[in-house]
């Protein structure tokens, strides 16, 4: 039985295809983890979810902010942009049963030593503490009133954590923090405007794992999002998106036997939209 974790698909299916078949994956054997941003930017979104889908148990998805974007695209929250490729989705026939799907994905997980999140942990938080407020997300996106927090939830304000945070405040810094984060400083204010790699920081930030005193130091934490930090050099964080949708590579990392040992295997990814961009 192995462990895979798997950094952003954005809807390129032939990759991810690939990539099951070069670390021979077998669903009655092994399991998957994938780091959220399943759809969108490549060829074919609704392929990945058809796939992720019939493997059921073998496979576990985070919610990403391009999956979110679906949600609320289909939801009539937000106007699809440009460069969104989200139409086989949106038009297919069994789109409810998918959109239903996707909106009862977790926003973070645990599992073999590792903290999953799509993008980041705000350093306030301890790997418990991140689970529970994913939880409170998750309950609210599955919940009969999930429409109404799609409607609330973009949004850059407020812009740190405080426990006493209540209502849709509380829950746009959750989901911001666990799907859009990068940047923040040393008392957790975020900064969502830089996408560039780690050494791009504005005055006053860092990187989200940077933060002096963070609370989930001493956890392995892996995510994704940030398809042009690189390595993030680091051995208690992994950083999973190698920008496959942006002419770069597909990874998995194989969990090991100890907290934190993973073993990367790439495939490259042809169906690029253009190579050097951003997610």
């Amino acid at each position: 039985m192995a462990l895979y974790m798997i950094g952003d698909v954005q809807g390129c299916d032939a990759a991810l295809g690939r990539l099951l078949g070069t670390i021979g994956f077998s669903p009655s054997r092994d399991t998957l983890y994938l780091l959220g941003d399943l759809v969108n930017r490549g060829p074919e979104s609704l392929a990945v979810l058809h796939r992720l889908m019939a493997l059921e148990g073998a496979a576990h998805c985070l919610l990403g902010n391009h999956d979110l974007h679906l949600l609320a695209v289909a939801h009539g929250v937000r106007k699809p942009h440009r460069s969104d490729t989200l139409g086989d989705i949106l038009q297919a026939p069994d789109r409810e049963r998918l959109l239903r799907w996707l909106r009862h994905r977790p926003m973070a997980l645990q599992a073999g030593g590792w903290l999953m999140v799509h993008a980041g942990v705000l350093p306030q938080w301890s790997d418990t503490q991140t689970l529970q407020l994913a939880h409170e997300l998750e309950s609210e996106l599955r919940g009969p009133e999930w429409g109404v927090f799609l409607h609330n939830m973009y949004g850059n304000r407020p812009d740190h954590w405080h426990d006493d945070l209540r209502g849709l405040d509380r829950l746009r810094v959750i989901v911001n923090a666990l799907t859009r984060l990068r940047f923040c400083n040393a008392d957790g204010v975020m900064e969502f405007d830089t996408k560039d790699s780690a050494t791009a920081a504005p005055e006053g930030f860092m990187p989200w794992f940077e933060v002096p005193g963070r609370k989930t130091a001493g956890t392995p934490v892996a995510f994704g999002h940030w398809s042009t930090l690189g390595d993030a050099g680091r051995d208690d964080v992994l950083a999973l998106d190698t920008g496959c949708v942006w002419g770069g590579c597909l990874t998995a990392a194989r969990l090991g036997a100890q907290a934190g040992q993973v073993e990367r295997i790439s495939v490259n990814c042809p169906q690029a939209q253009r190579p050097g961009g951003t997610t």
